[in-house]
């Protein structure tokens, strides 16, 4: 069982491995997943936590291991960072014969890039700064002001001519959404400037990467229309099935 005690979200994975397969050097011995789940906390972490371990059979699983920035300190469990956790995960996810020059992490809190070697281990980290604008909970807040929900918002393609929202800081982006709405701008634009300010972040995060083969994880990566303004600038952009999970996983 594995956990992510993430900023806005508990993750969950689930996998097993086949222990005949492990004394046998010719089989596969990759693990396999079986579940996963996704929890958001709205700050209250433990809760969520106590939550979701109530309806898993916690006594089945062999191991339990967590991760996470900061939450994962606070539980009695085995942990690492999420550094290693990445570095668990990308060989598991990435397409056969491909290399990615670096994995984006993109979650509620903060957006990173882990730089990889040709051996998918971490050479660098790259973070933006301290400011929410762009993050994943900044996106929510943003459409609950204006009472739209995620199911709108993924209806809307990233054709739709975005309106400019600053990303230079939350209260002035805040402020654009607010003026655009008022002055009748259609919401479908405010999204879509919003998604294009996030994937301008991530963009300018991989300046000193080349950008090709480049994977994303996080809650983040569910944002299609930010996707679809970051695949017209990266090729190859990798977003693995198992992005809201990754670091769990």
């Amino acid at each position: 069982l594995g956990l992510c005690l993430g900023a806005s979200t508990v993750s969950i994975a689930q996998l097993e491995l086949d222990r005949s397969a492990t004394k046998n050097p010719s089989a596969d011995t990759k693990p396999r997943l079986i579940d996963f789940s996704l929890h958001p906390h709205e700050g209250d972490p433990k809760k969520t936590l106590l939550e979701a371990f109530s309806k898993l059979n916690v006594e089945s699983f062999d191991r339990i291991a967590a991760t996470g920035r900061k939450f994962r300190r606070f539980v009695n469990l085995s942990s690492i960072s999420e550094p290693e956790a990445v570095e668990y995960a990308y060989p598991y996810v990435k397409p056969p014969d491909v290399h990615c020059p670096a994995v984006v992490s993109a979650g509620g809190e903060t957006f990173m890039v882990y730089v990889l070697d040709r051996a998918g281990r971490i050479s660098n980290v790259v973070t933006g700064n301290k400011c929410a604008s762009g993050t994943g909970e900044f996106f929510l807040q943003q459409l609950r002001r204006m009472d739209v929900s995620l199911e709108d918002a993924a209806q809307w393609a990233a054709v739709e001519q975005p309106h400019h929202v600053s990303g230079r800081c939350s209260v002035f982006c805040k402020s654009d959404c607010t003026h655009a709405t008022n002055k009748g701008i259609p919401k479908s634009q405010v999204t879509a400037g919003l998604c294009k300010m996030m994937a301008n972040k991530i963009l300018e995060l991989l300046k000193k990467v080349d950008r090709c083969n480049i994977m994303i994880t996080g809650g983040t990566a569910r944002n299609g229309m930010m996707i679809e303004y970051l695949r017209q600038e990266i090729p190859g952009l990798i977003v693995p099935g198992e992005a809201p999970y990754f670091e769990a996983l």
